[in-house]
Protein backbone atom coordinates (compact mmCIF):
# COMPACT_ATOMS: atom_id res chain seq x y z
CA UNK A 1 0.00 0.00 0.00
CA UNK A 2 0.97 3.18 -0.67
CA UNK A 3 0.37 6.06 1.92
CA UNK A 4 0.87 10.56 1.14
CA UNK A 5 -0.28 12.86 2.89
CA UNK A 6 -1.94 16.45 1.95
CA UNK A 7 -0.16 19.89 2.24
CA UNK A 8 -1.27 21.43 4.96
CA UNK A 9 -2.50 18.23 7.05
CA UNK A 10 0.37 17.93 9.25
CA UNK A 11 -0.16 21.79 10.32
CA UNK A 12 -3.93 21.07 11.12
CA UNK A 13 -5.75 19.28 14.33
CA UNK A 14 -5.22 16.18 12.26
CA UNK A 15 -1.34 15.61 12.12
CA UNK A 16 -1.00 13.79 15.00
CA UNK A 17 -3.57 11.38 13.75
CA UNK A 18 -2.23 10.49 10.28
CA UNK A 19 0.29 7.84 11.73
CA UNK A 20 -2.16 5.80 13.63
CA UNK A 21 -4.87 5.88 10.93
CA UNK A 22 -2.39 4.47 8.50
CA UNK A 23 -1.72 2.00 10.82
CA UNK A 24 -4.96 1.16 10.98
CA UNK A 25 -5.91 0.57 7.23
CA UNK A 26 -2.23 -1.27 6.79
CA UNK A 27 -3.41 -4.02 9.46
CA UNK A 28 -6.54 -4.22 7.76
CA UNK A 29 -4.95 -4.94 4.57
CA UNK A 30 -2.59 -7.42 6.10
CA UNK A 31 -5.24 -9.47 7.14
CA UNK A 32 -7.48 -9.87 4.63
CA UNK A 33 -4.74 -11.11 2.46
CA UNK A 34 -4.17 -14.17 4.48
CA UNK A 35 -7.96 -15.51 3.92
CA UNK A 36 -7.42 -14.55 0.02
CA UNK A 37 -8.00 -16.83 -2.52
CA UNK A 38 -6.27 -14.71 -5.32
CA UNK A 39 -3.02 -15.96 -4.55
CA UNK A 40 -4.30 -19.66 -4.31
CA UNK A 41 -6.01 -19.94 -7.50
CA UNK A 42 -4.99 -17.31 -9.66
CA UNK A 43 -1.21 -16.75 -11.50
CA UNK A 44 -0.40 -13.04 -10.47
CA UNK A 45 1.54 -10.82 -12.46
CA UNK A 46 2.20 -7.22 -12.72
CA UNK A 47 2.64 -4.60 -15.22
CA UNK A 48 3.94 -0.77 -15.90
CA UNK A 49 1.90 -1.10 -18.96
CA UNK A 50 -1.62 -0.02 -20.35
CA UNK A 51 -2.21 -3.69 -20.72
CA UNK A 52 -0.61 -7.37 -20.88
CA UNK A 53 -1.04 -9.48 -24.26
CA UNK A 54 -0.50 -13.05 -23.06
CA UNK A 55 -0.51 -16.11 -25.52
CA UNK A 56 1.06 -19.54 -25.75
CA UNK A 57 3.38 -21.10 -28.75
CA UNK A 58 1.89 -24.33 -30.42
CA UNK A 59 3.86 -27.32 -29.64
CA UNK A 60 6.77 -28.38 -32.15
CA UNK A 61 6.50 -31.20 -34.40
CA UNK A 62 8.01 -35.28 -33.06
CA UNK A 63 11.33 -35.99 -34.57
CA UNK A 64 11.21 -37.89 -37.29
CA UNK A 65 13.12 -40.93 -38.20
CA UNK A 66 15.46 -40.27 -41.45
CA UNK A 67 18.11 -43.14 -41.15
CA UNK A 68 21.86 -42.58 -41.75
CA UNK A 69 23.11 -39.25 -42.91
CA UNK A 70 19.60 -37.86 -43.44
CA UNK A 71 18.26 -34.41 -44.07
CA UNK A 72 16.97 -32.91 -40.66
CA UNK A 73 13.19 -32.43 -41.31
CA UNK A 74 11.91 -28.41 -40.24
CA UNK A 75 9.36 -28.10 -37.48
CA UNK A 76 7.85 -24.28 -36.74
CA UNK A 77 5.91 -22.85 -34.65
CA UNK A 78 2.86 -21.24 -34.81
CA UNK A 79 1.49 -18.43 -32.03
CA UNK A 80 -1.76 -19.89 -30.10
CA UNK A 81 -4.43 -17.85 -28.85
CA UNK A 82 -4.06 -14.69 -26.96
CA UNK A 83 -5.70 -12.49 -24.28
CA UNK A 84 -5.03 -8.75 -23.41
CA UNK A 85 -6.02 -7.68 -20.14
CA UNK A 86 -6.51 -4.15 -19.28
CA UNK A 87 -6.26 -3.14 -15.53
CA UNK A 88 -9.13 -1.33 -14.85
CA UNK A 89 -9.23 1.59 -11.87
CA UNK A 90 -10.68 1.50 -9.18
CA UNK A 91 -11.17 3.90 -6.31
CA UNK A 92 -13.47 4.78 -3.03
CA UNK A 93 -13.14 7.23 -0.02
CA UNK A 94 -14.58 7.95 3.23
CA UNK A 95 -13.96 11.17 6.00
CA UNK A 96 -12.94 11.40 8.99
CA UNK A 97 -14.53 14.62 10.83
CA UNK A 98 -13.06 17.38 12.80
CA UNK A 99 -15.35 16.56 15.63
CA UNK A 100 -14.15 13.30 15.76
CA UNK A 101 -10.38 14.10 16.13
CA UNK A 102 -11.53 16.90 18.93
CA UNK A 103 -13.21 14.31 21.07
CA UNK A 104 -10.76 11.82 20.66
CA UNK A 105 -12.88 9.24 19.37
CA UNK A 106 -10.56 6.50 17.78
CA UNK A 107 -12.65 3.18 17.88
CA UNK A 108 -15.43 5.49 15.16
CA UNK A 109 -12.48 6.74 13.29
CA UNK A 110 -10.91 2.92 13.58
CA UNK A 111 -14.17 1.37 12.24
CA UNK A 112 -14.41 3.75 9.18
CA UNK A 113 -10.31 2.48 8.59
CA UNK A 114 -11.69 -0.88 8.95
CA UNK A 115 -14.61 -0.97 7.20
CA UNK A 116 -12.58 1.04 4.58
CA UNK A 117 -9.95 -1.76 3.66
CA UNK A 118 -12.96 -4.41 4.16
CA UNK A 119 -14.34 -2.37 0.89
CA UNK A 120 -10.99 -2.56 -1.06
CA UNK A 121 -9.84 -6.28 -0.16
CA UNK A 122 -13.87 -7.35 -0.44
CA UNK A 123 -13.92 -6.11 -3.86
CA UNK A 124 -10.99 -7.60 -4.86
CA UNK A 125 -12.06 -11.14 -3.55
CA UNK A 126 -15.53 -10.86 -5.16
CA UNK A 127 -14.22 -9.79 -8.41
CA UNK A 128 -11.84 -12.53 -8.28
CA UNK A 129 -14.23 -14.96 -7.30
CA UNK A 130 -16.97 -13.42 -10.11
CA UNK A 131 -14.24 -14.61 -12.72
CA UNK A 132 -14.92 -18.47 -11.64
CA UNK A 133 -18.73 -18.19 -10.79
CA UNK A 134 -19.10 -16.71 -14.33
CA UNK A 135 -16.62 -18.79 -15.80
CA UNK A 136 -19.37 -20.47 -18.38
CA UNK A 137 -20.31 -17.17 -19.77
CA UNK A 138 -17.91 -14.63 -21.72
CA UNK A 139 -18.67 -11.81 -19.91
CA UNK A 140 -19.53 -10.94 -16.25
CA UNK A 141 -21.53 -7.65 -14.96
CA UNK A 142 -19.69 -6.02 -11.84
CA UNK A 143 -20.66 -2.70 -10.27
CA UNK A 144 -21.77 -0.69 -13.14
CA UNK A 145 -19.63 -2.13 -15.66
CA UNK A 146 -19.66 -5.55 -18.02
CA UNK A 147 -16.48 -7.10 -18.24
CA UNK A 148 -15.16 -9.39 -20.67
CA UNK A 149 -14.33 -12.89 -18.93
CA UNK A 150 -13.91 -14.60 -22.20
CA UNK A 151 -10.87 -17.11 -22.74
CA UNK A 152 -7.83 -16.60 -25.05
CA UNK A 153 -9.65 -18.45 -27.69
CA UNK A 154 -13.11 -16.49 -27.23
CA UNK A 155 -14.98 -19.03 -25.61
CA UNK A 156 -15.94 -18.82 -22.03
CA UNK A 157 -13.66 -20.11 -19.35
CA UNK A 158 -15.29 -23.03 -18.88
CA UNK A 159 -17.10 -24.88 -21.94
CA UNK A 160 -17.87 -27.96 -23.99
CA UNK A 161 -16.31 -26.77 -26.95
CA UNK A 162 -13.05 -24.87 -26.58
CA UNK A 163 -11.57 -25.01 -30.45
CA UNK A 164 -7.90 -25.59 -32.19
CA UNK A 165 -5.93 -22.71 -33.47
CA UNK A 166 -4.09 -25.14 -35.81
CA UNK A 167 -7.44 -27.57 -36.25
CA UNK A 168 -4.72 -30.50 -35.03
CA UNK A 169 -7.64 -31.66 -32.52
CA UNK A 170 -11.20 -31.51 -32.51
CA UNK A 171 -13.00 -29.06 -29.45
CA UNK A 172 -12.01 -30.11 -25.89
CA UNK A 173 -14.59 -29.73 -22.81
CA UNK A 174 -13.42 -28.69 -19.04
CA UNK A 175 -17.31 -28.13 -18.12
CA UNK A 176 -19.27 -30.76 -16.75
CA UNK A 177 -22.29 -31.83 -14.48
CA UNK A 178 -21.28 -34.51 -11.79
CA UNK A 179 -22.06 -33.94 -8.16
CA UNK A 180 -18.38 -34.43 -6.36
CA UNK A 181 -18.08 -37.55 -5.19
CA UNK A 182 -14.80 -40.14 -5.30
CA UNK A 183 -15.92 -41.53 -8.71
CA UNK A 184 -16.47 -38.38 -10.25
CA UNK A 185 -13.13 -37.24 -8.53
CA UNK A 186 -11.26 -39.67 -10.17
CA UNK A 187 -13.12 -39.05 -13.64
CA UNK A 188 -12.20 -35.48 -13.21
CA UNK A 189 -8.87 -35.91 -12.81
CA UNK A 190 -8.62 -38.20 -15.80
CA UNK A 191 -10.01 -35.60 -18.02
CA UNK A 192 -7.81 -33.47 -17.31
CA UNK A 193 -4.74 -35.93 -17.48
CA UNK A 194 -5.98 -36.00 -21.54
CA UNK A 195 -6.06 -32.01 -22.36
CA UNK A 196 -4.07 -31.46 -25.27
CA UNK A 197 -2.60 -28.76 -26.83
CA UNK A 198 -3.63 -27.12 -30.10
CA UNK A 199 -1.87 -29.51 -32.15
CA UNK A 200 -3.05 -32.55 -30.19
CA UNK A 201 -0.45 -33.67 -27.55
CA UNK A 202 -0.81 -34.75 -24.08
CA UNK A 203 -0.13 -32.09 -22.00
CA UNK A 204 -0.24 -34.47 -18.69
CA UNK A 205 -2.10 -31.61 -17.09
CA UNK A 206 -1.88 -32.68 -13.19
CA UNK A 207 -4.64 -30.75 -11.24
CA UNK A 208 -3.33 -30.48 -6.93
CA UNK A 209 -5.92 -28.65 -5.72
CA UNK A 210 -9.65 -28.84 -5.45
CA UNK A 211 -11.84 -25.58 -4.76
CA UNK A 212 -15.12 -25.43 -3.66
CA UNK A 213 -17.51 -23.20 -1.97
CA UNK A 214 -17.80 -22.52 1.71
CA UNK A 215 -20.67 -25.22 2.25
CA UNK A 216 -21.20 -27.85 4.33
CA UNK A 217 -22.62 -30.53 2.66
CA UNK A 218 -19.54 -30.19 0.03
CA UNK A 219 -17.04 -30.03 2.77
CA UNK A 220 -18.14 -33.21 3.74
CA UNK A 221 -18.19 -35.01 0.50
CA UNK A 222 -14.70 -33.25 -0.40
CA UNK A 223 -12.88 -34.27 3.08
CA UNK A 224 -14.59 -37.67 2.83
CA UNK A 225 -13.17 -38.67 -0.41
CA UNK A 226 -9.74 -37.61 0.10
CA UNK A 227 -9.41 -37.95 4.21
CA UNK A 228 -8.95 -41.49 4.63
CA UNK A 229 -6.96 -44.14 3.27
CA UNK A 230 -10.08 -46.35 2.59
CA UNK A 231 -12.63 -45.92 -0.13
CA UNK A 232 -15.52 -43.63 1.37
CA UNK A 233 -18.80 -45.15 1.91
CA UNK A 234 -17.47 -48.90 2.18
CA UNK A 235 -16.92 -51.31 4.65
CA UNK A 236 -13.81 -53.35 2.85
CA UNK A 237 -10.10 -52.41 3.07
CA UNK A 238 -9.45 -51.07 -0.69
CA UNK A 239 -7.08 -48.31 -0.74
CA UNK A 240 -7.79 -44.81 -1.48
CA UNK A 241 -5.10 -43.57 -4.08
CA UNK A 242 -7.10 -39.91 -3.33
CA UNK A 243 -5.36 -39.73 0.03
CA UNK A 244 -3.47 -37.36 0.97
CA UNK A 245 -2.64 -36.01 -2.65
CA UNK A 246 -4.94 -32.54 -2.68
CA UNK A 247 -4.75 -28.98 -1.95
CA UNK A 248 -8.37 -27.67 -1.03
CA UNK A 249 -9.40 -24.25 -1.18
CA UNK A 250 -12.64 -22.91 0.59
CA UNK A 251 -14.28 -19.65 -0.18
CA UNK A 252 -17.41 -17.85 1.09
CA UNK A 253 -18.08 -16.12 -2.38
CA UNK A 254 -17.98 -18.88 -4.43
CA UNK A 255 -21.64 -20.14 -5.74
CA UNK A 256 -23.65 -22.38 -8.09
CA UNK A 257 -24.07 -22.01 -11.35
CA UNK A 258 -27.99 -21.15 -12.83
CA UNK A 259 -29.52 -24.30 -13.68
CA UNK A 260 -27.22 -26.01 -11.37
CA UNK A 261 -28.97 -28.96 -9.15
CA UNK A 262 -27.94 -31.49 -6.82
CA UNK A 263 -24.88 -30.76 -5.66
CA UNK A 264 -22.65 -27.51 -5.30
CA UNK A 265 -20.11 -26.56 -8.21
CA UNK A 266 -16.78 -27.83 -7.39
CA UNK A 267 -13.56 -27.20 -9.53
CA UNK A 268 -10.45 -29.04 -10.12
CA UNK A 269 -6.47 -26.79 -10.58
CA UNK A 270 -3.14 -27.56 -11.83
CA UNK A 271 -1.89 -24.52 -10.12
CA UNK A 272 2.10 -25.89 -11.90
CA UNK A 273 0.11 -25.57 -15.02
CA UNK A 274 -1.17 -22.18 -14.10
CA UNK A 275 2.06 -20.71 -13.34
CA UNK A 276 3.73 -22.22 -16.16
CA UNK A 277 1.41 -20.96 -18.60
CA UNK A 278 0.15 -17.38 -17.13
CA UNK A 279 -3.32 -19.65 -17.77
CA UNK A 280 -5.88 -17.63 -14.99
CA UNK A 281 -4.21 -14.58 -14.79
CA UNK A 282 -4.76 -11.64 -11.78
CA UNK A 283 -2.91 -8.74 -13.03
CA UNK A 284 -2.13 -5.76 -10.72
CA UNK A 285 -0.82 -2.16 -12.49
CA UNK A 286 -1.39 -0.10 -9.67
CA UNK A 287 -1.62 -0.90 -5.80
CA UNK A 288 -3.79 0.35 -3.06
CA UNK A 289 -2.61 4.34 -2.99
CA UNK A 290 -4.34 6.60 0.20
CA UNK A 291 -4.19 10.06 0.54
CA UNK A 292 -5.92 12.36 2.17
CA UNK A 293 -6.42 15.96 2.40
CA UNK A 294 -8.26 18.94 4.08
CA UNK A 295 -12.21 19.55 2.63
CA UNK A 296 -12.18 23.39 2.61
CA UNK A 297 -16.35 23.11 2.61
CA UNK A 298 -16.58 20.65 5.68
CA UNK A 299 -13.01 20.87 8.04
CA UNK A 300 -12.77 16.93 7.42
CA UNK A 301 -9.84 15.06 6.57
CA UNK A 302 -11.04 12.50 3.74
CA UNK A 303 -8.83 9.86 3.01
CA UNK A 304 -9.34 8.44 -1.11
CA UNK A 305 -8.21 5.19 -2.28
CA UNK A 306 -7.38 4.12 -5.45
CA UNK A 307 -5.79 0.61 -7.22
CA UNK A 308 -5.56 -0.81 -10.92
CA UNK A 309 -6.17 -4.17 -11.20
CA UNK A 310 -7.95 -6.76 -13.35
CA UNK A 311 -8.20 -10.57 -13.83
CA UNK A 312 -9.31 -12.91 -16.86
CA UNK A 313 -8.72 -16.51 -18.15
CA UNK A 314 -5.82 -17.09 -20.85
CA UNK A 315 -5.29 -21.00 -20.86
CA UNK A 316 -8.59 -22.94 -19.98
CA UNK A 317 -6.16 -26.12 -19.47
CA UNK A 318 -5.31 -25.29 -15.95
CA UNK A 319 -9.19 -25.48 -14.17
CA UNK A 320 -12.26 -28.14 -14.82
CA UNK A 321 -15.70 -26.75 -13.71
CA UNK A 322 -18.10 -29.64 -12.46
CA UNK A 323 -21.81 -27.93 -12.02
CA UNK A 324 -24.13 -30.67 -11.16
CA UNK A 325 -27.33 -30.96 -13.06
CA UNK A 326 -26.06 -27.83 -15.75
CA UNK A 327 -27.70 -28.19 -18.41
CA UNK A 328 -25.59 -28.43 -21.98
CA UNK A 329 -22.23 -29.68 -19.63
CA UNK A 330 -20.63 -32.53 -20.33
CA UNK A 331 -20.70 -36.04 -18.44
CA UNK A 332 -17.66 -37.40 -16.81
CA UNK A 333 -19.41 -41.37 -18.51
CA UNK A 334 -20.82 -42.38 -21.39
Amino acid sequence: MIFSKASGVNDSIFGASQEPIRMMLEQQEEAFQKMSIIDKVFFKDETKDFANKYTVETSLGNFEPTGENGKYPESTFQEGYSKVIEPETWKNSFPVTQEMIEDAKMGKIKSKATAFMLSHNRTRELFAAGIINNGNAATMTFGKKVFDISCADKKAFFAVDHPSVTGGTGVQSNLYNGAFSYDNLSYAEEKMHYFTDDDGNILTVSPDTIVIPDKAAIKKLVFEAIGAEGIPGTANNSYSYQFGRWNVIVSPYLNNYAGTSGGDTWYLLDSAFNDAYQALVWLDRIPLTTKSYIDENTDANIFKGRSRYSAAANNWRTMLCSAPGLSGASSFTG
